[in-house]
C-alpha cells in the first residue's frame, strides 16, 4: 500500500533504465488522509493477529519514507517470552519489502483505539524512525523526540566496529 500523490507525467526518455527517484515523504506531507490510510493498516493487521492466549490484538501501520505503508500484527507463543509484538512484525515488513525510514506511526486494539507502544518497542521504531518519525498516541500525534526522549541510538555506538549496517 502507498501514499497517493499527484505526480507529473515523467518526462520522456530515450534511455531505458530510466526512471525517477521518488521524492521523500517527510513529517510535514502527513495529512489527515494519510492518517486515514495509517489507521486502515492497522486495522487490517490487527485481523492478522494470533492471540489464543491474550485475546489481545494489536495492529500496527508506518508510512516510509518512500510513501509504502507497512504493516503488523503480534504473533503470540505458548512459551510468552518470544512473542513478537506488532512493532516488530511491522519493521520485519519494513525490511522485507526494500529497507527505508518510518516518517509516521499508528498502533491500534481489538477495538480500534490507538496503543502506546511499549518502551521497547519506542526503542525499536526510533532505531528506524529517529527523532522526527511522528507516532499517533492517544493524547494526539508527538514526534519521537517527545515520546523517547534523549533516545540512545546508533549515534550512540561510533566507535563500533563497522560493516553490519541497515538499508536505510
Amino acid at each position: 500500500m502507498t501514499v497517493p500523490e499527484p505526480r507529473a507525467s515523467a518526462p520522456e526518455s530515450t534511455d531505458p533504465d530510466w526512471s525517477e527517484e521518488p521524492t521523500p515523504v517527510c513529517p510535514e506531507d502527513l495529512s489527515e488522509g494519510t492518517w486515514e490510510l495509517l489507521r486502515a493498516e492497522a486495522k487490517r493487521a490487527m485481523t492478522k493477529a494470533y492471540v489464543p492466549y491474550s485475546n489481545f490484538p494489536v495492529g500496527a501501520a508506518g508510512l516510509v519514507d518512500d510513501g509504502r505503508i507497512v504493516g503488523g500484527c503480534n504473533i503470540e507463543n505458548a512459551s510468552f517470552g518470544v512473542t513478537l509484538c506488532a512493532e516488530c512484525s511491522l519493521l520485519s515488513e519494513l525490511f522485507m519489502t526494500g529497507g527505508g525510514r518510518l516518517v509516521a506511526f499508528d498502533c491500534v486494539d481489538g477495538e480500534g483505539n490507538t496503543l502506546v507502544p511499549c518502551g521497547r518497542c519506542r526503542q525499536l521504531l526510533f532505531e528506524h524512525g529517529g527523532n522526527d518519525l511522528v507516532l499517533n498516541m492517544p493524547s494526539g500525534r508527538a514526534p519521537m523526540s517527545v515520546v523517547l526522549p534523549e533516545a540512545f541510538g546508533p549515534d550512540h555506538l561510533a566507535g563500533a566496529p563497522s560493516g553490519h549496517e541497515a538499508k536505510h
